[in-house]
């Protein structure tokens, strides 16, 4: 298999090198080229000065950017991943981005004779560097069926959803959980900080039970202590609970627990707290 990683950012860097153990060759593409050409000299691969240069002659494409309009600026246009298509190329987006931008990139592949899957992940930098991320795809089994052996390196679960943009929507559903257990756990913690119970003895001690989760076994000692430079940040955590309220105002669902998490973000990130991870909203609690 030959291969393409476009963006390196902090789940594209180590994804990319994973595939660099399983593939033929690996190309990478990073807007900030410097980290590109780092990348290649870490690894078994070669680096591009665009995404059409990545994508040429290659089996499958991966990307991993930031929003709907990065996704844009890697795939079209003259020096976009779409500009080299080869007929039968698979392309692989990791981004958490929209349904609609996954639609319209997956007709444009088609027009091409290629195919395209919205595939965002879950487990954030550690599951990246572990090879341990949780998969969310939206598209056809028989192309998935196609990539899965290769993407099982950097991943633990790869479930199929349904048609291209339900990789989305069941990320989008995701970020939901994690802020009404954020939001749960943050009033829990204060609580049983201000009646004076060991947090650690809290945590071993419900994390059995039914109020059990990842956030409260990996962040609940963390928030009481006020720790919060690692994760997650919660600008990104923003942007993805923006997508959720937007695919949500289109079904005409109203969401308030996530609206008022995400208001709650907007004023963390307003106090300079952008970079922290998401538990770091245990501090709106006043």
């Amino acid at each position: 298999m030959n291969v393409a990683f476009i963006g390196l950012g902090t789940m594209g860097y180590p994804m990319a090198g994973h595939l660099s153990t399983q593939c033929d060759t690996v190309t990478v593409f990073n807007r900030t080229q410097s980290k590109a050409e780092t990348w290649a000299q870490n690894h078994a691969g070669n680096w591009a000065a665009t995404p059409a240069l990545a994508s040429h002659n290659k089996d499958i494409v991966f990307t991993c950017v930031g929003n709907d309009n990065d996704l844009r600026e890697v795939y079209l246009g003259e020096h976009g991943a779409f500009a080299n298509a080869t007929t039968g190329t698979v392309f692989v987006d990791h981004t958490t981005a929209s349904a609609e931008v996954a639609q319209e990139l997956a007709k444009i592949a088609s027009d091409k004779g290629c195919y395209f899957l919205d595939a965002p992940v879950s487990g954030g930098q550690a599951g990246a560097e572990n090879g341990v991320l949780t998969v969310m795809v939206g598209g056809e089994s028989a192309v998935l069926d196609k990539v899965r052996p290769i993407m099982d390196c950097y991943s633990k679960s790869i479930v199929l959803q349904g048609p291209v943009g339900n990789g989305q929507i069941a990320k989008m559903a995701n970020q939901i959980l994690i802020a009404g257990v954020l939001s749960g756990l943050s009033e829990g913690i204060r609580f049983a900080q201000k009646a004076g119970l060991d947090i650690a003895t809290l945590v071993e001690t419900l994390k059995y039970g039914a109020a059990g989760s990842w956030q409260l076994e990996n962040r609940g000692e963390t928030m009481a202590k006020d720790q919060f430079d690692f994760g997650f940040a919660i600008e990104w955590m923003h942007k993805d609970l923006g997508l959720c309220l937007d695919q949500a105002e289109k079904m005409s669902l109203n969401l308030p627990l996530t609206q008022d998490v995400d208001d709650k973000y907007q004023a963390l990130i307003t106090e300079g707290l952008g970079r922290c991870d998401t538990s770091v909203l245990i501090k709106s609690l006043k």
